[in-house]
């Protein structure tokens, strides 16, 4: 059982130690200016993915709001059954999907093409069919998921958090985020209270 593990854990650290070798800055620059003409055309950002990826989508949604950069999930499977009436032309979506080949996502994206959407795709297939339906690809490949199985997603679903990750400091970067309008997003809990500390200790 220990080796087991201990195997997960070097698998792991050696997937997303190739990751962040292998990061695609121009990639990133490149999503974050599409974003950014967007946001200043009054567009919106939004991120889906179909199952685990999907939750994926809500924790990154929620990372970029916290960080200057306002972002809505969209389910993945109810997009083609109305929800897709929240991205309005000129939006721009965040596709994540480990192959690139999801049936479901790519009725999703077709739809969301229709609607005149933006399309950033987070995969780990450079040559999928998602990646070539979107107008830049954040790679997030990895060679093993960490088990015998090598099925259930674990190191995809890590370095797809880390690509997105680097994606939202790009984006903080650019908005120029201070701990003055940080605290405003995050006023309750020891968050908040870290910073309010922090501010009282520099007057």
């Amino acid at each position: 059982m220990e080796n087991k593990l201990d195997s997960f854990l070097d698998t792991v650290k050696n997937e997303i130690s190739e990751n962040i070798e292998n990061i695609n800055k121009e990639d990133l620059k490149k999503a974050v200016e599409i974003i950014l003409i967007s946001e200043k055309n009054g567009g919106r950002l939004h991120v889906t993915g179909i199952g685990k990826p999907g939750h994926v989508a809500g924790y990154v949604a929620s990372l970029f709001s916290s960080t200057g950069t306002p972002a809505y999930e969209l389910h993945g499977t109810e997009a083609v059954h109305g929800s897709s009436g929240q991205v309005r032309s000129g939006d721009v979506v965040i596709a994540i999907s480990n192959s690139g080949e999801t049936t479901e996502l790519k009725a999703t994206v077709e739809t969301l093409h229709r609607n005149g959407a933006h399309i950033i795709s987070c995969t780990g297939n450079k040559n999928s069919w998602l990646s070539k339906n979107s107008e830049v690809c954040l790679l997030a490949h990895v060679d093993k998921e960490g088990d015998i199985l090598n099925k259930a997603p674990r190191a995809s679903i890590l370095s797809e958090i880390l690509v997105l990750q680097s994606l939202s400091v790009l984006l903080q970067d650019a908005k120029n985020l201070d701990l003055n309008q940080y605290v405003k997003w995050h006023p309750g809990g020891s968050l908040g209270e870290s910073i309010r500390k922090i501010q009282e200790g520099d007057k």
